[in-house]
């Protein structure tokens, strides 16, 4: 079992991304690390316990970054696609008994990744900032790691937040441009994979079907998800699984292929948060640019229910 900590800001897609890891017997779920993004911390970390519970894992919850590295507190979040809870606006079936550690998010990743060298994997799927913060107060974390996948980025397509942007990295495009410089060893999981791996709406009515607390709230905040997202792309029938497919790149890494490039971050001006490959240039991450959707989409839902 890989040990991996999830960095979430539990929305929609990182609720089932969370369900994929946990029901994954490749993953050792080892912390669900939370962060500002597409909802408060607060209600990422409210999210992030309510799904532990409901999945039975007994799992640490850590809150983190409130804000972006050097930025003001972001004026809005994505609740047109997450719905104001985070959750597509669907009422949980009870209120999370757990609570979540006196302890920063930052810390906790130093901590795990002192303790067990060489063998944490961070799957981050949300804005970088706790990352961030991580190894501006630990560097040497950088070479005890094994492995860090990001969902984010449009290297080689549009954006989704802006024509230039991916959501993650244009939430805080100082903290992605540090990490992206900070010599981690770094997979990105972005738009130029992640649009490709249709959820089809059919797949809901088998859910709903289940009967259970689980499966009719998932059910429910998906539909939300794929109503936001025909508002954008009309006719497209389903959404994509933007988050779990990084956790499905730890589970298998063939489900995609990679390429080595030099990808730097814009913090200025209209493309602001836009993740561009820069050629001749060393590289410093390992960016996915194809994907076997069919194959992610049959293990996907054979884990996630």
């Amino acid at each position: 079992m890989k040990p991996v900590i999830i960095d979430v800001d539990t929305g929609i897609d990182d609720a089932l991304a969370i369900a994929y890891a946990a029901k994954s017997q490749e993953l050792k779920l080892i912390g669900l690390t939370t962060c500002f993004g597409n909802i408060p911390v607060e209600d990422a970390t409210r999210n992030s316990l309510l799904l532990a519970e409901m999945l039975g894992c007994d799992v640490p919850v850590i809150p983190g970054a409130e804000k972006p590295l050097t930025r003001a507190s972001l004026e809005g979040y994505a609740t047109r696609v997450h719905g104001n809870n985070g959750l597509g606006n669907a009422v949980a079936p009870f209120t999370p008994s757990g609570q979540a550690l006196n302890a920063h998010a930052a810390d906790f990743m130093i901590e795990v990744v002192r303790n067990q060298p060489n063998k944490i994997t961070l799957i981050m799927v949300g804005p970088l900032t706790n990352l961030a913060l991580a190894i501006q107060k630990d560097p040497e974390i950088v070479n005890l790691v094994d492995r860090v996948v990001v969902m984010g980025g449009a290297v080689r397509c549009r954006g989704n937040v802006t024509p230039s942007a991916e959501a993650n990295i244009h939430a805080d495009p100082e903290a992605a441009e540090y990490v992206f410089n900070s010599g981690i060893p770094l997979t990105l999981v972005g738009l130029d994979v992640t649009m490709k791996t249709l959820l089809p709406r059919e797949h809901l009515k088998e859910w709903e079907k289940l009967g259970t607390d689980f499966s009719k709230l998932f059910a429910e905040m998906t539909h939300y998800y794929m109503n936001a997202y025909e508002g954008f792309y009309p006719g497209i029938g389903g959404c994509a699984l933007h988050d779990p497919l990084a956790v499905g790149v730890v589970i298998n890494p063939e489900f995609v292929k990679t390429l080595l490039m030099r990808v730097d971050v814009i913090t200025s001006g209209d493309a602001v948060g836009q993740t561009v490959e820069v050629p001749d240039r060393d590289s410093n991450i390992e960016v996915c640019v194809e994907v076997d959707e069919k194959a992610f989409l049959e293990h996907f839902l054979s884990r996630v229910m």
